[in-house]
């Protein structure tokens, strides 16, 4: 299965990037920074990088994390597994995600009780028309939101 057009981001979109824009903006939290994980193949992998990413941010003794994906289907594996192992360290997490119609993810786990759905469309499927699906500001305030709410216990 493959990311379709509507849930792609333009060039526009990371330069304007909502989620960067809000969480630099907000004067309640101290936005330490942005880690870029891929997609790998193999499950091994996938584990992999979530474990690494868990560890990286409890290295940096951080407070709260939210993390956003621009796939869907298998890359919800290494999606569900990241925050997983982050919310195993008493890292609070949200997350921000192409949910959809499908309504819920390939695998999930306790610590994904906060993601915000990025589907726009009114079928809830991925469109044609690019873009169309992807986080805005009001998205990126819902799950800074959310995190707030955890962060506070």
């Amino acid at each position: 299965m493959g990311v379709g057009p509507s849930t792609k981001e333009t060039t526009l979109h990371h330069f304007r990037d909502p989620l960067l824009d809000v969480l630099e903006t907000d004067q309640d939290i101290d936005l330490t920074g942005v880690i870029i994980v891929g997609t790998p193949q193999s499950n091994d992998e996938k584990y992999f990088v979530g474990k690494r990413t868990a560890a990286w941010l409890e290295a940096m003794r951080v407070d709260g994390v939210i993390v956003s994906v621009d796939g869907w289907g298998n890359s919800h594996v290494d999606y569900a597994n990241t925050i997983e192992e982050i919310g195993k360290r008493g890292i609070p997490v949200t997350g921000l995600s192409f949910i959809g119609t499908q309504a819920n993810f390939v695998v999930k786990n306790q610590y994904m009780d906060a993601i915000v759905d990025i589907n726009k469309s009114e079928a809830g499927i991925e469109t044609e028309n690019v873009g169309e699906n992807n986080m805005n500001r009001l998205d990126a305030r819902k799950a800074l939101a959310f995190l707030k709410l955890k962060m506070r216990g």
